[in-house]
This record gives C-alpha cells, structure tokens and sequence, in this order.
C-alpha cells in the first residue's frame, strides 16, 4: 500500500499524459499566438475535428474487438455522391422534390452502409480472413463504385437548405457539426461502457475464444462494430458534403490515417480488448489542436504530414510500453 500511495502520482499521471500534452501545447500555443484562444477559433478546432471525430468512436469499438477497418474513407465518398446524385436526377425520375429525394438518397446511405458493415463482420468471421484485407477490398469497390456514380466529377448546386444546415449551421454559438460530435461521442460511450454489447467488444477483443465459451456471439458483435463505423462513416460523409456543397468520389480518400491515429493516441491498444471511448475522444481533440497550431505557425502541409507520422508512430510505441510501466509502479 504504501509504495502504491508513492507511486499513485506517477501512474495519475501516465493515465491522463494525453490530457496534459493538450494543456501544454495549448497554453504554448495561447503565449505564441493569442488568436489560437479566441471562441471562433477554439469553435473552429472542434467543428474541422467534428468529421473525422464520429467515425473515430466507431472506429474505437472496431479496435477494441480486434478488428480493424480501412474502408471508411470510400464509404465517406460514396455517402456523399449517392446523396448528390439522388438529389440530381430522382426529382426528374420521380417527380417528386429535391427534399424527398435527398430523404431517399439518406435511405439508401444507411441501409447500403449497414450492409457494408455486415459483410466486413460475416465475412471476417464465417472465413478467419484478417480484417485488413476485407475492408481493403471494399475500400477499393467502393471507391470504383463512387467514381462510376458521379463520372469521375464533383456533384454540386443540388443539395436542399436543410442539408447544408448540417455543416454550415449553428445552433446558437455551436456549430451543428460540433453537435452531432458530442451526441454521437454520448451514444457511442454509452454502448460500449454501461451495456452487454460493449462488454462484449472487449471480451471479444481480449481472448475471441474464451468469449465464444463463455457464451458470447462473436459474430453478433464484430458485425455490430463494423456497422457501428460503416453509419458514423456514412454520417461524416454527408457532413463532409455538406459542407462543401459538392460530392465526390475522392472525398474521405486518406482519412483512415487521421481516425486511427486519433484512436490510438487515444491509448486504444492495436493489441484489442483496451481502449476507451473518452481517450479516443481527446485524441481527436489533440489532433485537432495540433493541426490547428501547426497552421497558426504557418508549418508547411508537407511538415504537418512528418510531424503527424511521427506522432502516430510514438503513439502506438506508447500504448505498448505504458501498461509495462503502470505495472511496474503497482
């Protein structure tokens, strides 16, 4: 007891590190350029994060269960073109408005999106393919499928007032994206730290046959997880359109990086079975902050892109070597 009293600072510490590197960085941050903490620019870090952030929750259940998925960016393009082109072309089609159109084309985005989610589980499962490979290959259809939708070009000019409030609008101060952020963060902690599906995703991710003994669907939940980040995906991607006014196939393409990097400087385990939905959520907020500074000091994109790998890399170092030194302090 007593040498656990003399080291309980020392792990207090190495359990909020991530929490303290954004204080640090943000005070710096305030002293180098006073702008940086101004409400306009503090709303703006949350609501460039806000994207990216939803898919990252998701994303965080996916890891805990031992999976990874690395079709989110073409399910974001895809999201976004379906949308656009439903609201192009169904109105002429069906006679029908551009805002009951759009209504379909979110229809069809969530239906296809839990599909995709639920072939990535089945197949993982029914055939022990590593996961990497699964959604690899969809990340590849998929993008085919979104470029041959919109022609290779962007659809813009054909999305309702509604639908671009979900980027552009605010309710209040708040930006609807930063909104939407929270709610999905609230959810999504919710399933995975007070219900038997989220108890599932760890003993799934921490020992899959142990769980299987114990009388847990495996394949019940690694479909969940991988629907759960094909919605969010989904989501971020009809923000994404939104806020741009246009769709197109490229949109997403990459992202995979920033959403896993923000997961895992989260103090999610690649390993499975550890993670926390909170962590995730300031690793999204120290990326944030981060690519935010970097562009107020005016650091080249070409830098940002060194120092964000850099960061990932020491990241997952972390996440090794941190539970081996929590333990020694015990």
């Amino acid at each position: 007891m007593k040498i656990l009293n003399k080291n309980r600072w020392k792990i207090i510490l190495l359990d909020n590190i991530i929490l303290l590197l954004i204080l640090v960085i943000v005070l710096a941050m305030w002293i180098v350029k006073p702008v940086f903490m101004t409400l306009n620019n503090i709303l703006n870090i949350f609501r460039s994060m806000s994207i990216r952030g939803v898919i990252a929750f998701g994303m965080t259940m996916v890891i805990i269960s031992g999976q990874i998925d690395l079709s989110i960016g073409s399910i974001i393009g895809l999201s976004g073109v379906i949308v656009a082109w439903a609201c192009k072309f169904l109105p002429a089609m069906l006679g029908i408005g551009v805002t009951a159109s759009c209504v379909l084309g979110i229809a069809a985005v969530v239906v296809l999106s839990a599909a995709i989610g639920c072939f990535h589980g089945y197949m993982q499962h029914r055939f022990t393919m590593p996961s990497f490979i699964v959604t690899l290959a969809t990340q590849l259809f998929l993008f085919g499928l979104a470029g041959i939708i919109c022609g290779g070009f962007p659809i813009s000019g054909v999305f309702p007032d509604w639908f671009i409030a979900v980027g552009f609008g605010r309710i209040g101060p708040i930006p609807i994206p930063v909104i939407i952020l929270i709610i999905a963060f609230c959810i999504i902690m919710f399933i995975v730290n007070y219900t038997n599906i989220g108890r599932s995703i760890y003993a799934v991710g921490g020992n899959e046959e142990a769980a299987r003994l114990s009388g847990i669907n495996v394949l019940q939940t690694k479909i969940i997880s991988f629907v759960a980040v094909a919605l969010l995906s989904s989501l971020s991607g009809l923000m994404n359109s939104a806020q741009v006014l246009s769709a197109t196939y490229s949109f997403g393409r990459g992202w995979e990086i920033d959403v896993i990097s923000a997961v895992v400087i989260g103090g999610t385990s690649m390993g499975a079975g550890i993670g926390k939905v909170s962590g995730t959520f300031l690793g999204i907020l120290f990326l944030g902050v981060m690519i935010n500074g970097m562009t107020l000091l005016d650091i080249s994109l070409y830098m940002q892109y060194v120092i964000r790998g850099i960061l990932l890399f020491s990241s997952v170092l972390l996440s090794i070597f941190l539970p081996k030194l929590k333990q020694k302090l015990y």
